[in-house]
């Protein structure tokens, strides 16, 4: 199976390039970067473009079964400045590369989607039920009044773990593009009776991740906050629950989904099929934050009550349908993953 994947020099790419080639298959790389020999091992074939450029693209696609599309443009941000950029890697992009697929008869397609399209996640309220709160106030931020009310009674909340058929409900450009990213994919397969599945990470990382970068994950603040010698920044009160999946992990769920889409077992012909990726295990941003200081050996976190419009308060998923339908198990327990991340090493972008 020859399989073009988009940004296959970054974070998640190399990796997926990775798990391809120790499976047998024959990854493309397309990248804005040149070959990088200490992220993608050779021989693998190289197009040095951009997913926003067709003729790229026509390069790229030559010869393809199918595509992992893990180039975007990532993470919160700056400030809403960014969403022009945003739009046009994440959604013009993707519209390029559909187009090309369309173009070249390519009618498989593994789509990098993130658990951001669910904005909140599920809320129970003991005397209302199931409810979704709107987007927290400013002023409740401000306060330090963190944890999202009923919206019917302000009364406290237990979050739980989202499946793929909640509401989706994007609180930020970024979600607002991976979102778009998965309409775009479900019009193609519908126009052109391909097959795509959208895997909607949780919080990924390890080794590679870009350090020093505002567009990079949690985790990779802390890390390179401590590479500094500085103490980890928590923002809010360090208790926002997450999904922390290891990068092996996700490299190996974009394979187990190459292969359902070539034998149509999870996905038919014009469909695009969701798929929570995570480890299923929740734990605290905090959380997250000890644990790797203590494994780094370096200074403990900071909790600062700082906070940032965009984020949400609670959000793991059940990853019950990967595991049922596609066959794939999580493979690094949190407390492992964590110890690797702590001494692997981090990209400069």
């Amino acid at each position: 199976m020859r399989v073009l994947v988009t940004g296959g020099a970054g974070f998640i790419g190399s990796h997926v390039v990775e798990e391809l080639l120790a499976l047998g298959r024959e990854p493309v790389v397309l990248d804005t970067r040149g070959p990088d020999p200490d992220a993608v091992p050779p021989p693998v074939a190289w197009v040095r473009g951009d997913v926003r450029d067709p003729a790229d693209l026509v390069r790229a696609l030559a010869g393809a079964d199918a595509v992992c599309h893990q180039a975007a443009m990532v993470g919160l941000g700056r400030d809403f400045a960014d969403a022009p950029a945003y739009v046009e890697v994440n959604d013009l992009g993707t519209a390029r590369l559909l187009a090309a697929m369309a173009e070249a008869g390519v009618r498989r397609l593994v789509l990098a989607g993130s658990m951001v399209v669910y904005g909140e996640g599920r809320y129970d309220c003991a005397r209302h039920g199931r409810v979704r709160p709107g987007p927290r106030r400013p002023a409740d931020l401000a306060a330090g009044r963190f944890e999202p009310p009923c919206p019917e009674c302000g009364a406290p909340l237990a979050p739980g773990e989202v499946g793929e058929d909640a509401p989706t409900d994007p609180r930020n450009v970024y979600a607002t593009t991976k979102l778009a990213q998965e309409h775009l994919a479900a019009a193609w397969a519908r126009a052109t009776g391909g097959r795509a599945i959208s895997l909607r990470y949780h919080n990924v990382y390890g080794d590679r991740m870009p350090r020093d970068t505002p567009y990079a994950g949690v985790a990779s603040f802390f890390r390179s906050a401590l590479e500094r010698g500085e103490r980890p920044r928590v923002f809010e009160d360090g208790a926002q629950r997450r999904d922390f999946v290891h990068v092996a992990d996700i490299a190996a769920a974009n394979a187990a989904a190459l292969d359902a889409l070539a034998s149509g077992d999870a996905c038919r012909d014009g469909e695009l099929r969701a798929y929570n990726a995570g480890s299923d295990e929740p734990h605290t941003v905090g959380e997250m934050a000890r644990t790797l200081a203590e494994a780094f050996g370096g200074p403990e976190p900071e909790v600062t009550g700082e906070y940032r419009l965009g984020d949400v308060r609670h959000i793991t998923a059940s990853s019950a349908r990967l595991r049922a339908e596609l066959g794939w198990r999580p493979r690094v327990p949190f407390a492992e993953g964590v110890a690797r991340f702590a001494t692997a090493p981090l990209r400069a972008v």
